[in-house]
């Protein structure tokens, strides 16, 4: 949620999103629930009063571990683009890593890597620029 004072609440930085802990998403056929899921306002003005969405985010962040690593990595990461989600992040606790990508063209693209304390400005959120370090315990 490092995210959500400059990008929810416009505290310090653009606002304008929607973020979301562990959202349950109605993607066509599929129910997931992502770590952490975003929206961008102008796409959704008003967050919706529901059990769950039914409109694809923006932006996805899975938190790997070793019991969701392969259903977050694979079939999620499947629906998301099947979705048009644009922005898919993976962080790795363990590993102390983030990687950024992003869909083009009917194939993710990763845009960005980075490890232990490293600064992070990645897109859709690069606009601010924080310390990766702020995720780990």
């Amino acid at each position: 949620m490092t995210l959500g004072p400059p990008f929810h609440h416009g505290s310090d930085g653009p606002g304008g999103w929607w973020i979301v802990d562990e959202p349950e998403l109605h993607l066509g056929d599929d129910i997931v629930v992502p770590d952490l899921a975003g929206w961008r306002r102008e796409r959704m003005p008003n967050f919706p009063d529901t059990a769950y969405v039914t409109l694809a985010p923006d932006w996805v962040c899975e938190v790997l571990s070793a019991s969701t690593r392969k259903l977050d990595v694979h079939d999620k990461r499947l629906i998301y683009a099947r979705e048009g989600v644009g922005h898919l992040w993976f962080i790795d606790p363990a590993a102390r890593t983030l990687e950024a990508f992003e869909f083009h063209d009917g194939r993710w693209l990763l845009i960005a890597t980075a490890q232990d304390d490293d600064p992070i400005r990645i897109p859709p959120f690069d606009a601010v620029t924080f310390s990766l370090g702020r995720l780990w315990p």
